[in-house]
């Protein structure tokens, strides 16, 4: 048994090479008769059986019908094997494009199979993970000359920038008695932030600017100041759009934000200010840190051993951070 183990894992490598050789990593890839695969499934094997059973019995006991019967269901088997293989033969699959995700949260590949030909039905696709055949598939039928979209998710569990893992395309239409697969190998890598501190510790407190005190500080229900209702003129740049919403809500009024309140302060989300733990704990925290302070609309510097980002606040400046704490190693 260990014999077998170890001539097993030098072959596995060989035919994971030639294979990779033969798949190379796309976002998009064509389905022809090079990369897909057909093989009878255990109810092909059982049929094939049955018709040999059959083809005796007629030649042992001289029935005509019977090798009508015989011939009949054979051709039927072949004519289910080529339309077995034609349902994959001739489909573009392609990857649009990933947003980042979370560690510990379901990220999602969205396919989209386009179909030149006439209808195709009972396509099914899942992920290997772990070198394991995709256990659940999710299944969709295509239209003549048209698209369908089929959404892949995964739990990545750790941060950092990788591979995704390989995608599988198979159906066993019309009949069960082949199954023809295709395996796609995309060559987009998903950006994974550090999971969130669940629940997040609060916010640091905000420094003072040398040159002036502090004019504006966190109010009791633990929101930034340094706002002020929306006044005529202001520019929309000046516009606090999150806090306006709440706020809309309540008292139908736009705020604005208060540059000469916000000269006077800045939020520092700083690696040596998370406490003591191991590293993905504090980026963990810092992540939790930099939602927070992108649901409150404050501005906000981070800054890691060895990389820093400046004050800024926005989607942009969000992602930027998120950005900094996946990729960021010590």
């Amino acid at each position: 048994m260990n014999v077998l183990a170890l001539a097993r894992g030098p072959l596995r490598r060989r035919f994971d090479a030639w294979w990779q050789a033969r798949s190379p990593r796309a976002d998009s890839v064509l389905l022809t008769q090079r990369n897909v695969y057909i093989l009878p499934t255990r109810g092909g094997i059982l049929f094939c059986c049955t018709l040999g059973v059959l083809l005796l019995a007629s030649i042992n006991y001289q029935l005509n019908l019977g090798y009508v019967l015989t011939f009949l269901l054979t051709g039927s088997g072949v004519v289910s094997m080529h339309m077995t293989h034609n349902t994959l033969r001739g489909l573009t699959l392609h990857l649009r494009p990933l947003a980042p995700a979370f560690a510990g949260e379901t990220a999602l590949l969205e396919i989209v199979l386009s179909n030149p030909k006439g209808t195709r039905y009972g396509i099914g696709m899942g992920l290997r993970l772990n070198d394991r055949e995709a256990k659940s598939l999710s299944f969709t039928d295509v239209p003549a000359g048209g698209q369908a979209v089929l959404h892949l998710g995964f739990v990545p569990a750790v941060r950092g920038r990788h591979a995704l893992p390989t995608v599988t395309a198979e159906t066993r239409f019309p009949l069960g008695l082949f199954r023809a697969w295709a395996v796609w190998r995309p060559a987009t890598q998903l950006l994974v932030y550090p999971q969130p501190e669940r629940p997040a510790s609060p916010l640091p407190p905000p420094r003072s600017v040398p040159g002036g005190s502090l004019r504006s500080r966190t109010s009791s229900s633990g929101e930034f100041e340094g706002i002020r209702l929306y006044r005529r003129g202001d520019p929309l740049k000046a516009v606090a759009w999150k806090r306006s919403a709440q706020a809309m809500a309540s008292s139908g009024e736009l705020v604005s934000r208060d540059s000469s309140t916000q000269s006077q302060q800045q939020l520092w989300l700083d690696w040596q200010l998370v406490g003591s733990g191991d590293v993905e704990a504090r980026l963990s925290r810092l992540t939790a840190w930099v939602l927070e302070a992108d649901r409150r609309d404050a501005v906000w510097g981070l800054s890691l051993p060895g990389h820093e980002i400046d004050i800024g606040q926005g989607d942009a400046h969000r992602q930027q951070g998120l950005q900094a704490l996946a990729l960021w190693n010590a």
